[in-house]
């Protein structure tokens, strides 16, 4: 399956880390599984995949309302974090997606536009060997709303000089999809996983 580009010229892209670059979702899944069980906290499968793009810290605060839990956010955020790292060694890259980091690395600027921490995107990054292509990472905490608020992506293009109706966007989520949209920027749809 080859990925499809959008019709344009596109001066930069942007591309979301997490089952857009890294082959990661399956990994961060086991890890939150792993963490939340220890809350009796549950996180369907299907839920993750729709949750995509949101920030660590807002599924935590999420899951507690919905479930009528009290976990204590930082301290759940901080350990399924480093059950994440510990499975970082089979971490994968997504292989049309490194296709086109590949073909257009050097020709435009790239940006990684993520809902995960900056440890855990260049983490990630390091493993695939990837971290040096890109000009700027945009993480948690870097913005205030994430996605499918278009802020994050706003920053990535102003971080490269690029108009934001000039960049392209790679993503795996809808919420990312439509943060994009949100932003004036084309994308491109990464299928998840099992439809790869």
């Amino acid at each position: 399956m080859k990925l499809k580009l959008p019709q344009g010229s596109f001066q930069a892209y942007l591309f979301d880390c997490d089952g857009t670059i890294a082959d990661s979702m399956p990994l961060h899944y086991i890890a939150w599984k792993k963490a939340l069980s220890e809350w009796n906290c549950e996180l369907q499968e299907e839920v993750f995949y729709a949750w995509g793009g949101m920030p660590i810290v807002e599924i935590i605060a999420t899951l507690n309302r919905e479930q009528g839990l009290q976990m204590p956010v930082e301290q759940v955020a901080k350990h399924k974090e480093q059950l994440y790292y510990d499975l970082l060694p089979q971490l994968k890259a997504v292989p049309d997606v490194l296709e086109h980091i590949q073909l257009s690395h050097g020709k435009l600027p790239f940006a990684v536009v993520s809902g995960s921490t900056r440890d855990s995107v260049t983490a990630s990054l390091k493993v695939l060997n990837l971290l040096d292509r890109f000009d700027t990472l945009v993480c948690a905490g870097d913005y205030k709303k994430g996605k499918p608020d278009p802020e994050a992506f706003l920053m990535a293009a102003d971080r490269l000089d690029i108009a934001p109706e000039s960049c392209l966007v790679f993503e795996d989520t809808d919420m990312g999809i439509q943060a994009a949209t949100a932003a004036g920027m084309a994308s491109v749809k990464v299928p998840a996983p099992w439809e790869r």
